[in-house]
């Protein structure tokens, strides 16, 4: 048995960690910790629109702060370098400082550095503020849901709370694109950022009222060089991803690629050696923990599949405008958040394996069914296409985040929060940089046979860089030249749809397979649930 050490306003105390008895039931949640979720849900979900609502600005940040190529990429890539580098670490800090103090600090610091980037005169500031951005951004995932987990110990609870917390990342992602659509047709580009203040705010002045502290009194001191290690080595993988899925594989990301993995060796090593390892990797002996992180990290990448092209469907092939495609997109986050919801309800009569499989199947289907998009008429089987997705991975990711973090130990929860959000993380590089690069190299093979002969190198090299570079020069051309590049273009565009979304259907159909062969031992029953991980815990 070990003890985690508990804040609350009445003093500070310790608390078990084994496993329920059958003659002990864990203590129910009250109202405090109700309240207190719905203060961690709100920063989840500003934290979810942060990821979103940044790309509806790009045009009107490119014509203000005139930035280059290179730094309007460093504007919108460097947030998820940040956050993918830092959840296991930030995870690993909040056990051993506290996971109300972490994530308290963070929202500090992203209400405060909003509003300088809000403001930023050049693009160099900006750039450094999205980077403070996703330093702060690391702190919410990986403390709020270890924060959870230790909130409500009922197992129906934290099912529930759980699936509060999926829905609530995906209302933000649903919300994002429509409240910073409004926000730009009425005010500046910086408005966007402004959006996360006040949410942070009120988790500064409610967090210690309503959030208990956790943290484990026996943890030793955090180890810079496996935090560094750590750090560098998402940063080096991800960046390796993202350089793929730009340029192709070429010599920057190869490199990229084997440092990263040079450097995660060397991570791995120091853990294992360490006498206090930042992260604990006896956790990934437990198979259900480290199988369901590859159904979690897969879901993310099978996600990818329409997250990366839908709306530049409805934008660029339908012709929508900005705010018309976050409406249209509505009802997909809407769909994550009835399946979040439901979720919870299912999982006590039906095993979560099949809940699982049956999910990925269904996304599965809502893949496949997009690779029928059209440039024309599409609208309402992208919107059924994605709706079906959205409700199919709902579940997955809703109860392989239960899994993961609940068959770690309780002081362990933080570190096993980051390393389940590093796995999305991951899985979503992996989506960018496979299934983007596929579609890039599908849409330009098909342009060099479909592109009209008297159009210029600059033009061609432009048309053929990305979609949305097609669409202006289309614009700028004669009448029936600017026709037939569009229509090459968007012909193009959707061949690549087609492929890609028929990969990430198929391997949705092949991943449910496996969750339902792999974790058909996981129970129904709670009080199994925890008999289980108490025995599978002893034995590693």
């Amino acid at each position: 048995m070990t003890a985690t050490e508990i804040i609350t306003p009445e003093g500070i105390g310790t608390m078990a960690t084994s496993a329920p008895t059958a003659d002990r039931s864990p203590a129910r949640a009250g109202r405090t910790e109700w309240i207190g979720l719905a203060v961690l849900a709100l920063a989840c979900l500003v934290y979810a629109m942060d990821l979103t609502v940044l790309h509806l600005a790009v045009p009107m940040i490119s014509s203000d702060l005139h930035p280059t190529s290179a730094q309007l990429l460093w504007i919108i890539d460097i947030y998820g370098f940040m956050v993918a580098g830092l959840l296991i670490t930030m995870g690993t800090l909040g056990d051993r400082i506290g996971r109300r103090r972490i994530l308290l600090a963070g929202a500090a610091i992203f209400a405060l550095v909003s509003v300088v980037a809000a403001f930023a005169p050049t693009s160099e500031i900006l750039i450094g503020c999205r980077a403070l951005l996703g330093i702060a951004g690391a702190t919410v995932a990986p403390s709020t849901l270890s924060l959870i987990f230790n909130m409500f110990r009922d197992a129906r609870q934290r099912s529930v709370a759980v699936g509060v917390w999926v829905g609530a990342y995906s209302a933000g992602g649903a919300v994002g694109p429509i409240f910073g659509g409004v926000l730009l047709e009425n005010f500046w580009w910086g408005s966007v950022f402004l959006l996360a203040v006040p949410v942070m705010v009120l988790l500064l002045i409610l967090g210690p009222k309503v959030l208990p502290e956790f943290r484990d009194p026996e943890a030793g001191r955090l180890d810079p060089v496996s935090a560094a290690l750590c750090v560098a080595t998402m940063i080096a993988v991800v960046f390796g991803m993202k350089q793929i899925a730009q340029d192709g594989v070429g010599v920057g990301s190869a490199l990229a690629l084997a440092g990263g993995a040079l450097l995660g060796a060397l991570f791995v090593r120091r853990q294992l050696r360490h006498p206090d390892p930042m992260l604990d990797l006896r956790l990934f002996r437990l198979g259900r923990f480290r199988i369901a992180l590859v159904v979690n990290m897969i879901g993310i990448f099978v996600a990818f599949g329409y997250f990366l092209f839908i709306a530049q469907y409805f934008q660029l092939v339908l012709g929508m405008t900005p705010l018309q495609t976050g409406l249209v997109m509505a009802p997909s986050g809407l769909g994550f958040i009835i399946g979040s919801q439901v979720t919870p309800r299912l999982v006590r009569v039906v095993r979560p394996a099949y809940l699982i499989s049956g999910g990925l199947a269904l996304a599965g289907v809502g893949l496949l069914t997009m690779t029928q998009l059209a440039a024309t008429g599409g609208y309402g089987l992208a919107l059924a296409a994605s709706v079906i997705c959205s409700l199919g991975l709902a579940p997955v990711f809703g109860i392989t985040t239960e899994i993961i973090v609940g068959s770690a130990p309780p002081e362990q929860a933080g570190a096993a929060s980051g390393v389940s959000e590093t796995g999305a993380e991951l899985g979503g590089a992996l989506g960018i940089s496979i299934l983007g690069s596929i579609s890039i190299a599908i849409y330009r093979g098909d342009l060099s046979a479909t592109l009209p002969a008297e159009l210029s190198d600059e033009a061609t090299g432009s048309v053929r860089d990305t979609l949305g570079a097609a669409v202006q020069v289309a614009a700028e051309l004669p009448g029936h030249i600017g026709d037939s590049v569009l229509g090459a273009a968007r012909e193009a565009f959707l061949h690549g749809v087609h492929i890609t979304a028929g990969i990430a259907g198929i391997a949705s159909l092949l991943i449910a397979v496996v969750a339902l062969r792999q974790l058909r031992d996981v129970p129904v029953s709670e009080g199994e649930v925890a008999e289980n991980e108490a025995a599978e815990n002893e034995r590693h």
